[in-house]
Formats: C-alpha cells, sequence, structure tokens
C-alpha cells in the first residue's frame, strides 16, 4: 500500500517532552479534509488541537487515547484519502517505523563472529486457530499463530476489548518467576509516640521495640525521654502493624505534573515573605451596585480588584517584576496574570496591560479567557509571562490564605470571601464589608518595605474606588 505516513506527538514549545493523546476526533479508517480537527493533544498547560495539514485517511490508530507518550513517538498511520487500508502494509510500517534522529543515537554494528555451526531448527509450533469473529488485530492475528498463542484466552486491552499485538506480545512470554517472601507494610506506625516529649531517636527506638511512651518521664532536660529511657525499657515484643485500607492510585496528568514542578520550585528556590492586610470593599460593592442599575450588568468584584492591583503596579513598578537569575526584569506594563480552577488544574490567563484597559473591557477579556482556560483552549501566549499573579479563592468562602508565587514573577496577591466584620469608624464602632489580603513577596527582588507600600496604596484603591473607573 503506497502513501503511507506517519503521524508522531508533535511538540508545541521548547520545553515539552511529552503529551498526552486526550482524544481521537476522527475515527480509524475514515478519511478527513485539510482542516479538519483529527486529535487532542494534552501538554503541560493546555490541550492542543491538531488539524490535518493535508486530506489523508487515518489507517491505524497507535496509541489510543488516555496514554502519554514521549514527543517524536509514533501515535497513528496516514493514508493516501479514499484509498483501501492493507492492513498487513500497515502492519509492516508500524513495525519497521524509527522516529527521526534514531541513526545519529544508533549503537554500532558489532563485527561479524566467526560463523557457527547451525543449530538444529526447533520443531514447528503448532499455529492455533483462531476464530474469524474474534476482536483481534491484523498484526496480533499474525503474532499469535508465530508463536502458538491461544489468542481467545487473551483479554484484550484495545478499544472495545480488541486483542492488540502488545497483548499478545505479552502473552506468549514466560511467567516472571515469584521473587517470594511476606507483603511488607509501609503504613506508618507512630501513632503513638507522635505527642511524647521524646527525642526523634527515641520515638524510633520505640516504635521498634513496641514500647508505650504515655506516661513516662525521661531523664533528659525538662523530662524529655531519650535513647537511654527507652532502651532501659526495651523489649523483644513484636510490633502490630497497622491495616492498610484500599487505596486508589491516579496517575498525574501532564498539567498536574506541570504544577508540581512549578510550585516545588518556586517554594524551594523563593524566599516567600508575606503581608497581610484588611480592605474595605462597601463602596466598591455600591459602585458595582449603581452600574448593574445603570446598565443591566456589572463586573464583578474580582474584575474591579485587577484594575485596582493593576494601577497599585504602574505606582509601584518594583513589585511589577519578573526575577530571572541575578536580573530584575521591570514590565512596562502591568500584565496580571489570574488563577482559574479547572478539572485538571490551576492554570493563569493574563490579563495584558491591565492598567491600559477600563473594568468593564477587564470584565469581558476574562471572562473569555477563562471559559477558554476550562475547556483547555488557550494559546501559549495566553498564559505564559505576566508581571503580577492574582489568586482568589473567596467564593468559596475561605476568608484568608497565602499564595505560592508563580515565577519568574516576584509577588502574588491572595484573596478571602467578603465578610461584614466589626471596624473602627470616628472613634465608634461599625460594621463594613472586609476582604483579606495577603501578599506573597519574594525577597531577592523585593524588599518588605516596598511590598508593603504597594499594599497600602491597593487597600486605598480598593477602599475608595473612584479612581478604578476614571
Amino acid at each position: 500500500m503506497s502513501g503511507l505516513r506517519a503521524f508522531t506527538m508533535p511538540k508545541w514549545g521548547i520545553e515539552m517532552e511529552e503529551g498526552l493523546v486526550a482524544e481521537w476526533m476522527i475515527g480509524e479508517g475514515s478519511d478527513f479534509a485539510k482542516g479538519d480537527l483529527v486529535t487532542l493533544i494534552e501538554t503541560d498547560k493546555i490541550t492542543n488541537e491538531y488539524e490535518a495539514e493535508f486530506p489523508a485517511k487515518l489507517a491505524r490508530i497507535v496509541v489510543p487515547a488516555g496514554e502519554t507518550r514521549a514527543v517524536g513517538t509514533l501515535l497513528a498511520v496516514f493514508a493516501d484519502a479514499g484509498s483501501a487500508v492493507d492492513a498487513a502494509a500497515v502492519d509492516a510500517f508500524v513495525q519497521g517505523y524509527k522516529p527521526s534522529g534514531a541513526a545519529s543515537g544508533a549503537v554500532p554494528a558489532p563485527s561479524p563472529a566467526p560463523a557457527a555451526v547451525p543449530a538444529a531448527a526447533p520443531p514447528p509450533i503448532a499455529a492455533p486457530v483462531i476464530p474469524d469473529g474474534l476482536a483481534i488485530s491484523p498484526a496480533a492475528r499474525t503474532l499469535a499463530g508465530e508463536r502458538g498463542v491461544d489468542a481467545t484466552a487473551i483479554a484484550g486491552s484495545g478499544r472495545g476489548g480488541r486483542i492488540t499485538y502488545q497483548d499478545v506480545d505479552q502473552a506468549g512470554r514466560p511467567a516472571p518467576a515469584s521473587l517470594g517472601g511476606a507483603p511488607v507494610s509501609i503504613a506508618p506506625t507512630t501513632a503513638s509516640v507522635d505527642k511524647a516529649f521524646a527525642s526523634p531517636l527515641a520515638k524510633r527506638l520505640a516504635v521498634q521495640h513496641g514500647i508505650d511512651l504515655a506516661g513516662m518521664t525521661g531523664s533528659g532536660p525538662r523530662g524529655r525521654i531519650c535513647k537511654a529511657d527507652v532502651l532501659a525499657r526495651a523489649t523483644v515484643a513484636p510490633v502490630a502493624s497497622a491495616p492498610s485500607g484500599s487505596v486508589e492510585i491516579v496517575k498525574m496528568s501532564p498539567m498536574r505534573k506541570a504544577i508540581a514542578r512549578q510550585l516545588s520550585f518556586s517554594k524551594s528556590t523563593i524566599p516567600h515573605f508575606y503581608l497581610r492586610n484588611t480592605a474595605r470593599i462597601d463602596a466598591l460593592n455600591a459602585m458595582r451596585t449603581q452600574a448593574k442599575a445603570a446598565t443591566g450588568e456589572a463586573p464583578s468584584i474580582n474584575d474591579y480588584l485587577i484594575r485596582a492591583c493593576a494601577l497599585a503596579l504602574k505606582a509601584h513598578p518594583d513589585v511589577n517584576i519578573q526575577v530571572h537569575d541575578d536580573a530584575i526584569h521591570l514590565f512596562a506594563d502591568a500584565d496580571i496574570a489570574v488563577a482559574v480552577a479547572t478539572d485538571k488544574g490551576l492554570i493563569t490567563p493574563i490579563i495584558r496591560a491591565a492598567d491600559t484597559k477600563s473594568v468593564a473591557a477587564i470584565s469581558a477579556e476574562m471572562k473569555a479567557l477563562a471559559g477558554r482556560a476550562r475547556s483547555g483552549r488557550l494559546s501559549a501566549e495566553e498564559f505564559q509571562g505576566g508581571s503580577f499573579s492574582i489568586s482568589n479563592l473567596g467564593m468559596f468562602g475561605i476568608e484568608q490564605f497565602d499564595a505560592i508565587i508563580n515565577p519568574p514573577q516576584g509577588a502574588i496577591l491572595a484573596i478571602g470571601a467578603g465578610r461584614r466584620e466589626p471596624v473602627a469608624v470616628d472613634h465608634a464602632l461599625a460594621f463594613a464589608t472586609c476582604v483579606h489580603l495577603s501578599l506573597s513577596c519574594d525577597h531577592r527582588a523585593i524588599d518588605g518595605a516596598v511590598g508593603a507600600k504597594f499594599l497600602a496604596d491597593l487597600t486605598k484603591l480598593i477602599e475608595s474606588p473612584e479612581a478604578l473607573t476614571a
């Protein structure tokens, strides 16, 4: 069969190393036209749509949906549009495919060995009978015949229980030898000593020897239990293992792995410090109510807060930064990243030059970005970069929290829910709707006084919001 082409895992971005085949939009054996959506590939942050660059037929899906593969891995085989699919030719194409660049890493062929006396040919393997109606791929059927594998006894892992080449290959291998031995429990066994006033070594010895430290007074400073105290009461009684419950293991998606890497890097390399303040938002709520009465709709409180942060960043450019090794990048515009929760993890689409946009424009842009974020349709430039971040968990009822900086940015603002709280007004007690703000700063580039001035001015903008609509 002529015209076969390999479709491999594409590389979108310098840092992409692998991708997850989220969904095949074209069925195997179907034709598609140029520009048709063929598959969805999920990367670290977004789900990319692969559109056909030419008309063709999806002759074979090699990697089913839901599996992750490295860049360059063969995902499918395309054939000429309208042509008949020769299963044997496709099987040969798949088995003979080598990723591009494989030759550069190939191991040199060894020198030919001296000719040896040919060994006696093994007796032929009796080919098992494979029913015609069995759901099995042509390559798997051929392999089962060659190795004498009973395909009817194999549970297929392909779509709809179809038996694949890999299923037959695995079934034809000898069963691995059992290593023996009793199962090893990894359940924690320190609950009985966690509350004891004892040294870490004494606690470990107590667990090993089954010693209850409750009520025991040690010989160390202030009655601390030490190694000698535990050894004096050591016994050889076995320690009962805590029963282990059922555990569901869920593999991280590419997005979740990227979030884990980013946040681990942030907390381990960036010296965070936190500044907290409380802002009254009654005036802001009144402004929003007036806008809704006049136009029938109004931006959200979060939209006003984005605008307030943008104006405060313009007044304090030392906070509107990115940190790259020993260099600080100061931004002319306030490019504010806003945390959006999706079913696959957190992503931060960016409102570019938020200081130049009205609250209404910010609201419209934020709605569009959040919609594309939740559907995995953001482009790379819509979430990469930014000079400042906002994370608002007020809609979940969280009053206050501290956020982790999104590197290479220098700061992030955490916003809690609005609550009615007592406040002092002109030497009298009154009630106001307040939100708690927490600013996380990178101490390598932002000093405490700089962050404090920014947060103070931001609070003024929120409490006197006339400048937000100017």
